[in-house]
């Protein structure tokens, strides 16, 4: 599971009947802290790479905008390719099989004056709980 802060907009493209998945890059930070001797120790971002599949892409490609704070649950994948030049690539991704959205929705989008969180996990089954 990861929470953090999505870095741009989601890269969305569909397959086969109707078929979608989604790319996002999710920033993490773990805070920065002190020693006990004294030693300063800064904050650390790190990037993952999401993927999304199916329903859940659809929900990504409508409600996700770059800045928007997920909670996601998923698995890692490993993969490697070969570029045009020859030079092998590795990448590792987080397949997403459930998300929360923690931002509140965008005001360009909210139609009634209380906002809720977004839930949705790989069915594509979305649910709505804890109002802001």
């Amino acid at each position: 599971m990861l929470i953090g802060n999505v870095g741009k907009e989601p890269e969305v493209r569909y397959y086969e009947q109707d078929q979608a998945v989604a790319q996002v890059s999710l920033a993490t930070t773990e805070r920065g802290y002190t020693l006990q001797n004294g030693t300063q120790v800064p904050e650390r971002t790190d990037w993952h790479n999401l993927v999304f599949y199916r329903q859940l892409a659809k929900i990504v490609e409508q409600y996700v905008k770059k800045g928007d704070k997920l909670y996601v649950e998923g698995r890692i994948r490993y993969r490697s390719y070969d570029t045009q030049k020859g030079e092998r690539r590795y990448v590792t991704e987080i397949l997403v099989e459930n998300m929360e959205m923690l931002t509140p929705k965008h005001a360009s989008q909210q139609n009634t004056s209380e906002s809720t969180e977004t839930v949705a996990d790989s069915s594509g089954e979305m649910g709505s709980n804890m109002p802001f």
